[in-house]
């Protein structure tokens, strides 16, 4: 079963999709009603899944139910791609690669395939090393691998 925050998430991402462009505005107490869930979970979702470096801006309005402004920004594979690579840094848990994966595949940059295989490369039983660098391999690796198959 879906957590509600990937489901909270999909319903904006589809509201994106169908602005065709065009910012979208909700009303946060009125979007916690829809799914029934605290209004803090919809500011969980927003602040964790639509931040600027997944291309997102959130411009929110005091009041009145809390008005939220989610814009998709347009940015080129290029910038989107260095926002990532800042983003992994010097250390990334699996946690987060497998999120910045799915990320740059659902932006159309890799493949199901290779999203599979870089997930696999940077899974702890393909890291043999101890605990504490582990997550500083994973860096590497996924820098890599995702500067690699951008080239291609």
């Amino acid at each position: 079963m879906a957590k509600m925050s990937d489901l909270i998430e999909v319903f904006i991402k589809e509201l994106l999709e169908d602005s065709v462009g065009d910012p979208v505005e909700i009303q946060r107490n009125e979007l916690a009603g829809y799914f029934k869930c605290a209004p803090s979970q919809i500011n969980y979702v927003l602040t964790t899944r639509f931040s600027m470096d997944k291309g997102y801006l959130i411009e929110s309005q005091r009041g009145g139910g809390g008005s939220i402004k989610i814009i998709k920004l347009e940015m080129s594979e290029e910038d989107f791609l260095v926002n990532v690579l800042k983003e992994i840094g010097d250390s990334i848990t699996k946690l987060k690669a497998d999120q910045i994966v799915d990320l740059v595949m659902d932006r159309n940059m890799i493949s199901e395939r290779e999203a599979r295989l870089i997930k696999s490369a940077t899974a702890d039983r393909s890291i043999s090393a101890p605990v504490n660098i582990k997550n500083e391999i994973r860096a590497g690796i996924l820098k890599g691998m995702l500067l690699s198959v951008s080239e291609g």
